[in-house]
This record gives C-alpha cells, structure tokens and sequence, in this order.
C-alpha cells in the first residue's frame, strides 16, 4: 500500500471519533467506484474515478453533472481532512475541457489553495488515462464551528 495512502486511513480514523455519525465514505463516493491514489497531509488528495455505462450522456461521452460530482467527491473530502472540521461548499465551479469516454479513467487532484479559520479555497484538475486536460474546479468552502 502507498504510505500516504496509510496516512489518509489514520486521518479518516482519526476524524471519525469526532464525527461519530458520519458515514465514509459517503455512498455518492462508493457508487462512482472511486479509488483513492494519493495523499498529502492537508494539501493534496487524488482519487480516480472509472468512467461507467451508467454516467454517459447521449454523446456516450461522461456527463457533466458526472464530472462535477467527481471533483465533488474530492473537495469534500480533502477539505475535511485540511480543517479538521465539517466543511459546506459555498460555490464549485467547473470548466469542462474536453469529453472523457467510456472504459477510460477520470483522475482528479484536488489541492488546498489557501486554508483560513473560516474559509477555504481549493482547486482541482481532471486529467483522462493519457494525462490529458479534461476539466478543472475550484471551490470556495466554509469551515464549520465545531460545538
């Protein structure tokens, strides 16, 4: 196994005892089939993602709302992970660059921008299994008080 792969299991673990009702992975992220890669403290995770029958639009190419909840399904752990609290997105946006097809992979590596007390801004590229460009996202989030 990739040591920082270990770290992130430790850090889930770690979050857990705080969050007891909190379900991770959550489904979404477990029926896209998401595959953790890479892990850096605070900064960085990378998950990759298969693209399946079942999120294709009628191009056959992945949908868009598909892509997007990706790059969700990265954020939002990545954010949890760098503030050590519940976070909430206050916006995503996301550019699509080119389609991904069937059978192909969908990487994404999502990387904190900057971490504050309240907010924090991070982004995120999607690369196919070539490495090509296939859409970015960055997302601004609050970090939650914890009670």
């Amino acid at each position: 196994m990739n040591p920082n792969l270990e770290v992130l299991q430790a850090e889930f673990e770690q979050l857990g005892g705080q969050f007891p009702d909190a379900q991770l992975p959550p489904n979404c992220f477990s029926v896209m089939k998401a595959e953790y890669i890479d892990y850096e403290s605070r900064t960085m995770l990378k998950i990759t993602f298969p693209v399946l029958p079942e999120f294709l639009n009628p191009m056959k190419t992945m949908q868009g709302g598909f892509i997007a909840a990706a790059f969700d399904n990265v954020i939002g752990p990545l954010s949890y992970l760098a503030a050590r609290a519940t976070c909430v997105s206050l916006d995503m946006h996301t550019n699509f660059i080119r389609p991904i097809n069937v059978d192909d992979q969908l990487t994404i590596t999502a990387r904190v921008v900057i971490r504050g007390r309240a907010t924090m801004n991070i982004s995120a590229e999607g690369v196919n299994a070539k490495g090509k460009l296939i859409a970015t996202c960055t997302s601004h989030m609050i970090v939650m008080k914890k009670e």
